[in-house]
């Protein structure tokens, strides 16, 4: 293969990744009020910020150019606590939200 295609699935690679870690650092900043509510366990807690501490840590599993291990815990971590959030009943829209267009029966005053 000649040099200038391998620049470009370097570039390509480099793009994704840079799109990867944008997301994510969206779903970070998120997660932000779930992390100082109470009712969400410490575990859960605990382990978001492992996450993010094993994230900008030099130590990996892999190489740092792969970024799979990285991006895999942070993903796991914030799972975890989106699921404890809801089943805290943390964060969770109501079941007659206005998005659906559904009302629920005896919630306003008739």
């Amino acid at each position: 293969m000649d040099t200038s295609v391998w620049l470009i699935i370097g570039a390509v690679a480099a793009l994704l990744a840079a799109g990867t870690a944008a997301v994510l650092l969206v779903r970070v900043v998120r997660a932000r009020k779930l992390l100082v509510d109470a009712g969400i366990p410490l575990h859960n807690k605990a382990l978001v910020w492992a996450a993010i501490v094993y994230t900008v840590s030099p130590v990996d599993l892999l190489p740092d150019p792969v970024y799979l291990d990285d991006v895999g815990f942070l993903l796991l971590a914030l799972r975890s606590l989106h699921t404890a959030a809801q089943a805290a009943g943390i964060g969770v829209r109501p079941t007659g939200s206005r998005r659906t267009g559904v009302r629920q029966v005896g919630t306003e005053a008739e």
